[in-house]
């Protein structure tokens, strides 16, 4: 062989300036990972010398130097018309006869080694791409099931022109590379009938928040164009690297998208290559395909094990694409590139929090990226051809995008798509070019109203929002390394899954707080009992809903598990292996009754507030079998996920008989204190948990004072009434003299103690008096984090104890 092709099994990634950053990683691959079990289509590559010997025997350096040359590299206004004359130059040249003769025995070799009938996927791969600073992702061309020698040498000639598509030489322009310096390699692989199966991404990391201790793996029915292109909504699984080899279940969420199309391969035209718009067809994707996932768990597990390994090859997170085999049923990875956003640009000492400070009309929301708040004016496009109409930070609106965007895409500040998901083009270029994105909106180009004023806010978690007009809102970025460390354990109140990767971040010491009645508000939404006995539920519309939101589930009684397991898994991953103490529902009877079905499972108190809540509930037949729910998904988050962080906590105990009650209902329900390291705690809210602190330590591993209840039921004053606010202060003697008691009490036992609440961050002298007395933690909201830090840090120097810097 000359030099014109190398085999993978004779490629490493040291090869990149020969074969491009795609080549050598599938060679790289190939040889080093595919003996470990990871599979790698087999295949070969054209070199860079072979372009360059391509532009030398046809003269084109010079010519494509004097067209290049004559782009307008401020406006881009005649873009479109450079990059046609650039491809037609190519086209119109003739291909080597040694370059084919080298073409033809690589695709020998593989007709002996898959068969005279083997389908090939031809791949451009430029020499400066899938750099760690610079991904390319979509800038060449791939040709999809090529089949036959002459369409193999079509296909070639076509990715050689790639090069020049509008949109690769905006990025080189972009990006500063030089176009005559950049060569073009073509990756000949044995083809993955992924039409047949499923295809999608997988990040070795979050690509929102840059957390490293997950893989997320995105995928759809077909080919895997539909997720590049952000047509459909996909699958998702979260894996938490940790346990992949130590927990039975280390898939810690799992989301099902619609997939309402799937991307399949057009009949072919006889002896005719077909382009990639004429190559693949969408159809609809079958109901019933759509309401299963695409992968079985084992299988997410298997790629996830992949991704984990493929990271720690390159040493660095990963962008891996994989594709399943309709035929064989295998799983392979297709190409693996280095993340090219938060590995750059993650900036972890300073911390930004934005917060909207007006609300404003919705015009609508869909999947939000980045954590910011922007405004600007809306501009609706509905092709790259319309590049003109968008000014340098304008708001980018359309129905979805593929690569022919990117040389517009660097002038929006955001990005609203009515298409598109977590792992689609649209995500991937507004993570590169630092565009806040809404993205999935379904309805955006007729909501939103060209040339008028938006506010885009990705500032809340998962989802995004578009709203009318300019919204104020308040931006505090915060240089965490200039934060000192206090000795007292500075913790996060949280509820909420979609932020708890974000806060993770934090200079924390864990989740003293996560209240679990915010996830079954918000993500179960339906009152367990109603699930438990569907039978009896009599409400017409409750059933409906019921009926429509468990329709998943084989049963309905693992939709409150499986969900409570899954919001429950993602947050104690994301502070693992720091504590994260779950205090099981501290719903009232009246905010029970509000869940879906609910009504007709709760009593009608006429004080809720002291009625039937926390541990008397738990053993109550009203509520008992609830209460044996919640106890399963905390049982599958601490030993089927392996996150034995998560320690459990009972709320308003009034008494030590109860408390006992409760132990003996969890042993039962398979929480047994003291197994697997379980702890489980207790709310000290009612003066009798500070009276009787030592009896209840005797029961209980832990105290965390709740001090709002604790001032109420001290002082008989309703928390909420605005008629008592004089009287309703933490500062009352009454309820400090309780609280020094507890802690007094709790040292004596060796019971840690902790308080959750506002009062230590806005008051610099209440989290003195804590610091004085020796309390063990304090849990702030994330808003309120800082301020209570720099309290509890304020109050350790004065009261002589070490902090540290």
């Amino acid at each position: 062989m000359a030099n014109y092709i190398k085999l993978f099994k004779d490629i490493s990634y040291n090869d990149l300036s020969k074969v491009g950053g795609k080549n050598a990683s599938l060679g790289e691959m190939y040889n080093q990972l595919n003996p470990e079990g990871i599979q790698v289509p087999d295949g070969y590559a054209t070199t860079s010398e072979a372009y360059w010997y391509f532009l030398e025997q046809n003269n084109l350096k010079e010519q494509l130097t004097s067209i290049l040359d004559s782009l307008d590299t401020k406006q881009f206004n005649n873009l479109n018309e450079v990059g046609e004359k650039a491809r037609d130059i190519i086209l119109s040249a003739r291909f080597p006869e040694e370059i084919r003769k080298e073409i033809e025995t690589g695709y020998n070799y593989l007709k002996k080694e898959y068969g005279d009938e083997v389908s090939l996927a031809v791949r451009s791969s430029a020499t400066a791409e899938d750099l760690p600073t610079a991904s390319f992702a979509g800038q060449l061309e791939t040709y999809l099931n090529v089949s036959g020698l002459n369409n193999l040498y079509k296909a070639c000639h076509h990715s050689y022109a790639s090069l020049f598509t509008n949109r690769a030489i905006k990025y080189r322009v972009d990006n500063g590379f030089e176009h005559m310096q950049v060569a073009l390699s073509v990756g000949v692989q044995t083809m993955v009938r992924s039409d047949r199966a499923c295809s999608g991404v997988m990040f070795t990391l979050d690509p929102d928040t840059g957390f490293e201790n997950v893989v997320v793996i995105s995928g759809s029915w077909g080919l895997g164009e539909n997720i590049v292109q952000g047509s459909v909504n996909t699958d998702e699984f979260v894996v938490f690297k940790p346990m992949l080899d130590k927990a039975a279940q280390p898939i810690i969420s799992r989301k099902l998208g619609s997939k309402a199309k799937t991307m399949v391969y057009a009949e072919k035209k006889e002896g005719e290559l077909q382009l990639p718009t004429d190559a693949i067809i969408n159809l609809d994707t079958e109901p019933d395909k759509q309401e299963v996932f695409v992968l079985q768990d084992d299988e997410v597990i298997q790629l996830a094990k992949w991704g984990k390994r493929i990271e720690e090859h390159y040493k660095q997170p990963m962008d891996v694409e994989w594709a399943k085999d309709g035929i064989t049923g295998k799983l392979f990875i297709v190409q693996a590139r280095p993340e090219t956003v938060q590995s750059q640009h993650k900036d972890q000492a300073f911390f930004t929090e934005y917060t909207l400070q007006e609300e404003g009309k919705v015009l609508c929301s869909g999947i939000g990226l980045s954590n910011r708040i922007v405004t600007g004016v809306a501009r609706i496009l509905n092709s790259p051809k319309e590049i003109d109409k968008l000014q340098e930070g304008e708001v980018l609106v359309t129905r979805k995008t593929d690569p022919d965007w990117d040389p517009i895409l660097k002038k929006a500040i955001a990005i609203i798509t009515e298409q598109g998901g977590r792992t689609s083009h649209a995500a991937i270029v507004a993570r590169e070019v630092g565009a806040v994105a809404v993205l999935g909106t379904e309805n955006a180009t007729q909501t939103i109203q060209d040339g008028h004023q938006v506010t885009v806010s990705t500032a809340g978690g998962e989802t995004g929002y578009v709203y009318e007009g300019v919204l104020e809102w308040d931006e505090k970025k915060t240089d965490m390394s200039k934060l000192g460390t206090p000795q007292t354990k500075a913790m996060l109140i949280l509820g909420d899954p979609e932020q708890a990767f974000k806060y993770s971040f934090l200079p924390n010491d864990g989740v003293g707080l996560m209240r679990m009645e915010f996830i079954i508000n918000n993500s179960i939404q339906i009152h367990p009992m109603a699930l438990k006995h569907f039978e009896k539920v009599e409400d017409k519309d409750a059933r409906e809903k019921i009926e429509q939101l468990t329709h998943h589930f084989s049963n309905k009684e693992d939709y409150f598990v499986d969900k409570l397991a899954e919001a429950t898994g993602i947050i104690a991953a994301a502070f693992y292996p720091k504590d994260v103490i779950v205090r099981m529902s501290d719903f009232k009877s009246n905010e029970y009754a509000n869940l879906i079905g609910g009504r007709q499972f709760e009593p009608e108190e006429s004080n809720p507030m002291i009625g039937l809540r926390g541990a008397s509930r738990y053993y109550h037949p009203l509520y008992q079998e609830g209460f044996e729910l919640e106890c399963r998904a905390m049982k599958k988050v601490r030993e089927k996920m392996g996150l034995t962080n998560v320690k459990l906590m009972i709320p308003f105990c009034r008494t030590v008989d109860e408390g006992k009650k409760v132990i003996s209902l969890m042993e039962e329900y398979g929480l047994k204190r003291g197994d697997n390291g379980l702890e489980v705690y207790v709310m000290v809210e009612i003066p009798s948990n500070a009276l009787l602190a030592e009896e209840f330590a005797e029961v209980f591993d832990g105290f965390s004072i709740g001090s709002n209840d604790l001032t109420q039921l001290s002082l008989g004053a309703d928390r909420d009434s605005g008629l008592l606010s004089d009287i309703f202060s933490p500062f009352d003697p009454a309820v400090q003299q309780l609280i020094v008691m507890t802690l007094e009490k709790a040292k004596k036992s060796g019971t840690k103690v902790g308080l959750c609440g506002q009062a230590p961050s806005d008051y610099p002298k209440y989290a003195s008096f804590l610091v004085e007395n020796g309390i063990n933690s304090i849990s702030f909201n994330p808003d309120a984090f800082f301020k209570g830090l720099e309290n509890m840090l304020q109050a350790e120097k004065a009261s002589g104890v070490t902090v540290y810097s």
